[in-house]
């Protein structure tokens, strides 16, 4: 029994601890949602050769990453990160939810991959 409720509270710990990696069609759903902020975590190079509309820019490579979003962005509210191909936003939504960011959600197949 005490092996069991061992993998039970590790099981349950490892899924509230994991951001959510979600399909363009989710994303878009999110993305209705008043209150989600939508954050494209690229550089500003980046951004400047297009972006998905609606979106912030925070640079995930910026030294003040987490320091720009607890400014900027509501840890309440639903996040919704993407970058350019998934790497850089998986990272970013990991950190976001280790500073206290309750709805991430990350974009699969990021900017690269995203039809409007």
């Amino acid at each position: 029994m005490k092996i069991f409720l061992s993998f039970l509270l590790v099981g349950l710990t490892t899924i509230s601890c994991a951001q959510n990696r979600v399909s363009q069609t989710e994303f878009k759903k999110l993305m209705k949602d008043p209150s989600a902020q939508i954050v494209d975590v690229r550089t500003s190079k980046e951004v400047a050769e297009g972006k998905i509309s609606g979106s912030m820019n925070i640079d995930y490579f910026s030294p003040t990453f987490i320091a720009t979003a607890e400014k900027k962005l509501d840890k309440t509210k639903p996040v919704l990160v993407y970058c350019a191909a998934g790497g850089r936003s998986a990272s970013a939504a990991k950190d976001l939810k280790k500073a206290g960011f309750k709805k991430v959600y990350d974009l699969e197949g990021g900017y690269d991959a995203w039809k409007e």
